[in-house]
């Protein structure tokens, strides 16, 4: 099972995480979606996500941009990451990435 988290702004992928009014979390067996949560993020302050998104149980993040310490401090949580995803609903995402057929380009972000 897997727990993929996506930062979302208006029912799509928000293009930076820390931006974001919800992650959408959605749990996966071989590859299909079985559940589909929204939840609010706690104010966006550098360390906090990781943290609270390993507690949510996260094990991957999609998103669009995300800094480099950012980028570190997920993998040191145990969480896998993909930046560079394109604004898109978040269960095509998920879809997308477990066919292999996630787009993906430069990270969003700069910092």
């Amino acid at each position: 099972m897997e727990r993929i988290a996506i930062p979302t702004l208006d029912g799509k992928l928000c293009a930076h995480f820390g931006h974001c009014a919800v992650f959408t979390l959605i749990d996966t067996e071989g590859g299909r979606i079985v559940r589909k949560e929204e939840i609010v993020p706690p104010p966006h302050e550098p360390g906090v996500l990781p943290a609270w998104l390993k507690e949510k149980g996260a094990n991957i993040i999609i998103a669009g941009g995300m800094g480099a310490r950012a980028q570190e401090l997920f993998t040191q949580n145990g969480i896998k990451v993909v930046t560079g995803a394109v604004q898109d609903m978040p269960e095509k995402l998920v879809c997308d990435y477990f066919e292999g057929t996630l787009k993906v380009g430069q990270n969003l972000c700069d910092h």
